[in-house]
């Protein structure tokens, strides 16, 4: 079986974008797309991505699978990346706005002149049975909570953004040793569903520095619906404002929390790398 394939990324976030719009299920196993994601023997990516057939009246319906082969509710910075290689598919036909199905609901990416994508993210959900998190009671928030993480206490605060997100505070993201902790809080009894998680450093009000642990895809570049979680959580603790600058390794996402409809808005960009095929997957 031939795969035709465009790869892109997000401020390094990077992505197997496939062209799935005669389905409405992705076309590989997860077990191929770990292949595919293998940077040594495959292709190399975070994850990848199927645009597939609109549901609910929507255009498109974005598929996507981590590199290790589980499947997440939604990607940040994965749907800025769709929302170009639709725009590419589609040529002369393009739209500037789409409206998109997800595992986490409708999610509406804006292409901008400038190359970059501003996507209604939606509503953050702040219940720890929405999260889901165990740290508190089901109805409550989950804000500046202990957690007890590699022999040391952790203040929390949890947010989902269709996936869920675990974010701390630190004084330095830069000695945060990733590698360790990240796996730890990703599997954490207190997240059934397993987390992200993000280190946050506040450099001023309005920009912050983060370092992220995907769940699924390890340490990465960049973390769309993270650095999105990541500044409603510093709102919620009084640490930044509704709008900043999230610095990843990869590069700066604006966000911003709007108070007018509470909906988080983000923007950043999306490049095409190159395209290929693959002429054959392993069973």
């Amino acid at each position: 079986m031939k795969i035709e394939f465009t790869k892109y990324h997000g401020l390094g976030n990077d992505f197997i974008s496939i062209d799935n719009r005669s389905s409405s299920e992705p076309c590989i196993t997860p077990q191929q797309a770990i292949w595919l994601c293998d940077r040594h023997f495959g292709i190399g990516a975070d994850g990848v991505i199927f645009v597939l057939l609109g549901q609910n009246d929507n255009d498109y319906t974005m598929r996507i699978f981590n590199s290790d082969g589980s499947e997440p509710e939604m990607c940040g910075n994965g749907i800025r990346c769709l929302a170009q290689f639709v725009a590419e598919l589609e040529g002369d036909k393009a739209k500037t706005e789409y409206r998109i199905h997800t595992l986490a609901g409708t999610i509406i990416p804006k292409l901008q002149p400038n190359g970059r994508v501003t996507v209604d993210m939606g509503m953050p959900r702040l219940t720890a049975a929405e999260i889901p998190t165990t740290l508190t009671a089901g109805e409550e928030k989950a804000i500046d909570l202990p957690i007890t993480v590699a022999d040391a206490t952790w203040q929390v605060t949890c947010v989902s953004m269709g996936n869920p997100h675990c974010i701390t505070f630190v004084k330095d993201v830069a000695v945060i040793p990733l590698e360790t902790l990240g796996p730890q809080f990703e599997n954490h009894p207190s997240f059934p569903l397993r987390t992200n998680t993000e280190f946050i450093e506040v450099v001023r009000s309005n920009y912050l520095k983060m370092r992220v642990w995907e769940r699924g895809a390890g340490a990465t570049l960049a973390c769309g619906t993270g650095a999105c979680a990541a500044v409603v959580a510093g709102v919620l603790t009084g640490k930044c404002d509704r709008v900043c600058t999230v610095e990843l390794p990869g590069g700066c996402l604006e966000i911003e929390w709007s108070p007018t409809d509470g909906r988080v808005y983000m923007t950043g960009p999306a490049e095409r790398v190159f395209a290929g095929s693959i002429s054959s997957l392993p069973t």
